[in-house]
């Protein structure tokens, strides 16, 4: 037996931590204990059926973990390696790592890089290692740290957190775009050069604005993309890894025509292992854990239930980091 969060949807849907038997576990060639996880605005999505991303009842909710490899059959991983865990559907419809074991696919692995620790892996997560994936597509699309402003949208959120530190340390000037006021300290310590006021970018706005930025990471999609695009300056380049406002895009070719804007999309559920090491490698070498370690906030596997709803209403800042082994 083993303790996991377990959705249910059997006569109304159920989301509590209890004692699963390990031949529930799934198929897959790697069986894991996982020491860490956390929780992402999917995941928030998931505990709270708040959308319907889980697609198979019963479920394990936890689309992240970090641990030690117990057991395997895939050439890649023995017992005692040490792994990192994002997406590949997991925590929607394969049981997922908010649970003290998991089996999964070898394929889906990343080697823990040696500059984290389980528990860092997890403060980084899904979110941070989206948000490295927006910031290599900027480096990628040739935006510079000299060409101008870059725009962070959900910025006290877990990507919009770790994209602002990313970002400052490689020496972009970062503008950050949050709806609370009483975080401009926080912002600026992960090196946000100004503020501004998400409700510039919330509604819905003109087509085409005056220049401003010369990169944006995006998690909000709906009007604040769109606007974003409007302002974006000539060959800038927008990274949409998000939909916290809304799914919705409504929005005109004149930024991509008249001033060569890219709408960089960025995936990180379904992304190949290749990019998902070159990002893990970047993280380790640009990311000062130090500073990771002000955006996080700690809870047990009891209370990840609680804080995915606290997620769900806009009350967490930063990244959450769940302690699954005792």
């Amino acid at each position: 037996m083993f303790k996991a969060l377990l959705l249910e949807n059997t006569d109304g849907f159920k989301a509590s931590v209890t004692q699963v038997d390990e031949s529930r576990l799934p198929q897959g060639d790697v069986t894991v204990a996982v020491s860490w996880s956390t929780l992402n605005f999917k995941d928030g999505l998931a505990i709270t059926n708040k959308s319907p991303v889980v697609r198979q009842w019963p479920m394990v909710a936890g689309i992240d973990g970090a641990g030690t490899v117990l057991a395997s059959s895939h050439p890649d991983w023995r017992a005692g390696d040490a792994f990192v865990h994002n997406g590949w559907g997991v925590g929607e419809t394969h049981w997922g790592c908010l649970a003290e074991k998991a089996r999964l696919k070898g394929d889906w692995l990343v080697k823990l890089p040696s500059a984290f620790t389980p528990r860092q892996a997890m403060a980084i997560g899904t979110a941070g290692y989206t948000a490295m994936l927006c910031v290599l597509a900027l480096e990628d699309h040739g935006v510079k740290p000299d060409a101008g402003e870059v725009l962070v949208t959900g910025a006290t959120g877990g990507v919009g957190s770790v994209a602002i530190a990313l970002l400052a340390r490689l020496g972009f000037n970062v503008v950050a775009a949050t709806g609370k006021s009483s975080e401009e300290a926080y912002l600026k310590s992960l090196g946000a050069g100004s503020i501004i006021d998400r409700a510039t970018l919330s509604a819905p706005g003109k087509p085409f604005q005056k220049e401003r930025w010369a990169g944006v990471v995006d998690a909000v999609g709906s009007h604040t993309l769109a606007n974003a695009l409007a302002q974006t300056r000539y060959g800038g380049v927008v990274a949409a890894c998000g939909l916290a406002q809304g799914m919705d895009l409504s929005t005109t070719v004149m930024p991509f025509i008249l001033r060569g804007v890219t709408l960089a999309g960025v995936d990180s559920v379904m992304a190949p292992l290749a990019k998902r090491r070159r990002a893990w490698e970047r993280l380790a070498r640009d990311l000062d854990t130090a500073l990771l370690e002000t955006m996080v906030q700690e809870v047990p596997l009891e209370a990840a239930i609680a804080s995915a709803q606290k997620l769900m209403d806009g009350k967490v800042r930063g990244r959450v980091v769940v302690k699954v082994a005792v």
